[in-house]
């Protein structure tokens, strides 16, 4: 029996590990065996003056923080982030935090890659970028060294850059890992030219491009592609447009 594939996934800004796994429940089920979807939560909680609609991320706007403010007295629903944006939007606050959480997470288990989703998809980049070249950020070490090998990919829907100096120090001018970026032609949150600018840093980028919006792509088509493609993205899965009925089932 095959060893199960692992895959770090990380959530949204104002969503958590447990609202990001029920949104993404008709991938998960379409996994099936042999792959194990890990969803876990940034360590930065979310008040109600950071969803009140204001200038401190790109998505407060988003559906994700106005349900987040509706459930908030709820745990299991506590809205969390992996940084907050400065009012002049030049940098990530909280984000040592996030990449020293991020840190202990790696240390403890191994993964074939990471799939983030908004913030957690510029998340997931900077991560595979400081996973190529450790030592740039010292406190990402476990002993002098990283925490866990290269991720073998890298999934970033509705993903975009982060504006920070430690990014910009981990990026670099690009980084390697093979990439998949999923863009919503009507994602009014992450405009298609706000992805190309992680795109832009991409060196081994592929590119799918979805009808809808802000939110992970699941149509029957869609289903199929990610149960292929997360399995073995090192293959040449078609991509969801060019899919036949028969590859969907």
């Amino acid at each position: 029996m095959s060893a199960t594939r692992k895959i770090l996934m990380l959530h949204g800004f104002a969503q958590n590990g447990d609202i990001f796994s029920k949104r993404v429940g008709a991938l998960r089920k379409a996994m099936g065996e042999g792959t194990e979807l890990v969803f876990i939560n940034g360590p930065i909680i979310l008040h109600h003056v950071d969803l009140g609609g204001g200038p401190s991320d790109l998505s407060s706007n988003s559906l994700d923080a106005a349900e987040a403010i509706a459930a908030s007295s709820d745990p299991a629903l506590t809205p969390r982030a992996w940084w907050r944006v400065n009012p002049e939007r030049t940098r990530a606050q909280g984000l040592e935090e996030s990449l020293v959480a991020l840190r202990d997470v790696l240390q403890r288990d191994r993964f074939d890659g990471v799939f983030g989703f908004s913030q957690g998809a510029a998340m997931a980049a900077l991560l595979a970028a400081l996973l190529e070249k450790p030592h740039v950020y010292e406190p990402f070490l476990v002993d002098g060294k990283a925490p866990h090998p290269r991720f073998q990919f890298c999934v970033a829907v509705s993903g975009f850059r982060v504006s920070d100096p430690i990014s910009d120090k981990i990026i670099g001018d690009s980084y390697e890992t093979p990439t998949l970026h999923v863009i919503g032609k009507t994602d009014v949150i992450v405009v298609e030219e706000r992805s190309k600018g992680l795109l832009n840093v991409s060196a081994n980028a592929r590119v799918e491009v979805h009808d809808g919006g802000h939110f992970v792509p699941s149509q029957v088509k869609w289903r199929a592609f990610w149960r292929e493609y997360l399995r073995d993205p090192s293959k040449d899965v078609p991509s969801p447009s060019l899919m036949s009925k028969s590859q969907t089932n």
